[in-house]
């Protein structure tokens, strides 16, 4: 399994003080944090792309490019792009470019959102949320796969036979979709043949069924599912035991869910918290023998081949985000590729 770390870069107010990081002090973090990641093996970074005042990454693809001359060997993502508020064409120039820099490491995840505001800051009507995607994702792959395109758009411009320049260092360049738990995005993932990034806001489970549907859109199109990457990814922190683990990171979580979701609560209790810890839930926090069964049970639930840990959330300090991509990249990922190793494999369709 491929593993790898994202964030959305954002600004939580610090538990003791109030006041939050700088944006510009929370971009630093995340460049040495991807240096880090590098030097430690992992093989993937994403930024999310937000547009409020409690997130510093609006244009991740600048902060990637950064993050492109710091490091070697790190696949560099969005983790997602809001496609749908986006111009197609300015994001392949975007990415081929960051491609070329990157010496071929640039990748892109593409989504709807689950923030909302990006559609009326960029002129889009909320009721064309999934339509824009669709025309918008279509654009994404006619401008990845030729050189010269025609287009004909709705919502989107029309192109007469134009020039798409520059052109990336790889052939194609890889286009995933980020998807939450509508089962139309899944099915819309696996007709496109494109690889799919799942975001497990609860345990694994709820999702088998829906990456079956993947799979089965896939064959229906002429795909080969077997052909086609699945991702998965969540809210992690790993520390040496797990008492540690959840009682370091319980406040900072707590942060996350008053400040910084789409619906912040008035209260995240502690008891929902340790629950979501346990076996069969989403939230990957604890020692690394526990994380590492986790991963185990994802990976057989889902076949993934790629895991995606979201770090520093709730304004965790930099030190205890080091420490924890540390361990996943010391102790968690040689395991859990061991454990994956010597497993007998699972016939298809069981």
């Amino acid at each position: 399994m491929d593993f790898g770390i994202f964030t959305f870069g954002e600004l939580s107010r610090n538990l003791s003080t109030g006041t939050a990081l700088s944006p510009q002090q929370r971009l630093k973090e995340i460049i040495e944090l991807a240096k880090l990641a590098d030097q430690a093996g992992l093989g993937f970074l994403g930024l999310g792309e937000h547009h409020r005042r409690d997130f510093a990454v609006s244009a991740p693809e600048i902060v990637l490019a950064a993050i492109a001359r710091e490091t070697t060997k790190l696949r560099l993502s969005t983790a997602v792009t809001v496609l749908s508020t986006q111009d197609p064409v300015r994001l392949f120039e975007q990415f081929a470019t960051l491609d070329l820099i990157s010496d071929g490491r640039a990748e892109i995840i593409a989504g709807r959102g689950a923030f909302i505001e990006s559609y009326p800051l960029f002129g889009h009507e909320l009721e064309d949320y999934d339509a824009l995607f669709e025309e918008k994702l279509q654009l994404l792959l006619e401008l990845r796969d030729n050189a010269a395109v025609t287009w004909q758009g709705t919502l989107t411009q029309s192109i007469p036979g134009m020039d798409i320049a520059p052109r990336p260092v790889q052939d194609k360049l890889p286009v995933w979709v980020g998807v939450g738990g509508t089962p139309a995005s899944f099915a819309r993932a696996g007709r496109l043949g494109l690889p799919l990034f799942v975001a497990l806001l609860s345990g694994p489970a709820r999702f088998r069924r829906l990456v079956e549907l993947y799979h089965q859109s896939a064959a229906d199109a002429g795909h080969d599912p077997a052909g086609l990457q699945v991702g998965a990814g969540g809210h992690f922190y790993a520390a040496p035991t797990s008492q540690q683990a959840r009682d370091t990171f319980y406040p900072y979580y707590r942060a996350y869910f008053e400040q910084n979701m789409p619906r912040p609560v008035d209260h995240f209790p502690r008891s929902t918290f340790d629950d979501w810890t346990e076996p069969g839930g989403g939230l990957l926090v604890g020692s690394p023998q526990q994380v590492i069964e986790k991963l185990l049970e994802i990976q057989a639930t889902l076949g993934n081949s790629r895991y995606m840990a979201q770090i520093g959330l709730g304004g965790l300090p930099f030190a205890e985000t080091a420490r924890s991509i540390e361990l996943l990249a010391t102790e968690i990922m040689p395991a859990v590729n061991r454990e994956i190793g010597t497993a007998r494999p699972v016939p298809a369709g069981s």
